[in-house]
């Protein structure tokens, strides 16, 4: 059974304002009606859709140019998130959508959770790219640094490997401590 509404706002994978939509009873009783982007598509709620229609359209254009405005500044935004890993680069646990919101929110732009669209957790350390909707017709994409420390956050924004670079020291490390004279030769036999 599905559920006939009409779309107070674009919903991306679904529809433009003002497009009459189908979708299951719960995404409408538990998503688009609470979030007011859509009413059920009665006789009543058409004809006040249609007395609203300009009004809606201009709030809605009012908002995007918000957006596009906040949107601009936003773009290109790297935002640093401290985790402890482990040695292979692997978190303890992972950055979520709270956690680059509030990064976010501490660069100076207010965002919600709720807009923040990350495709798969953040499980690993390193430069990822996450989505940040603004308005339901503007992205922007920023940047999550997520590092062990600040310091290793800026090796990491400068292309520097920070796990890469301890492997090396430590191989380097190895080759010094080894001798020659430590090494056992072919035909050789241990006494004891």
């Amino acid at each position: 059974m599905m559920v006939d509404l009409i779309l107070l706002e674009r919903v991306e994978k679904l529809g433009q304002m003002g497009q009459r939509v189908k979708v299951k009873p719960g995404f409408a009783r538990n998503y688009l009606l609470p979030q007011k982007k859509a009413l059920r598509a009665t006789k009543e709620n058409l004809a006040y859709f249609e007395s609203q229609r300009t009004q809606l359209e201009a709030n809605n254009l009012h908002r995007k140019s918000e957006a596009t405005e906040i949107g601009g500044r936003l773009e290109g935004l790297s935002v640093v998130v401290v985790r402890q890993a482990g040695e292979s680069g692997q978190l303890y646990g992972s950055v979520s959508a709270r956690d680059i919101a509030e990064a976010v929110s501490e660069a100076g732009f207010t965002i919600e959770k709720r807009q923040v669209i990350l495709e798969r957790p953040i499980k690993s350390l390193g430069l990822h790219s996450v989505r940040i909707v603004l308005h339901p017709e503007v992205s922007v994409a920023i940047t999550a640094n997520v590092a062990q420390s600040a310091a290793e956050a800026e090796m990491q924004a400068k292309g520097i490997d920070p796990l890469r670079l301890r492997e090396e020291e430590t191989e380097a490390e190895l080759v010094i401590t080894e001798s020659p004279s430590g090494r056992r030769e072919e035909g050789e036999t241990r006494s004891r």
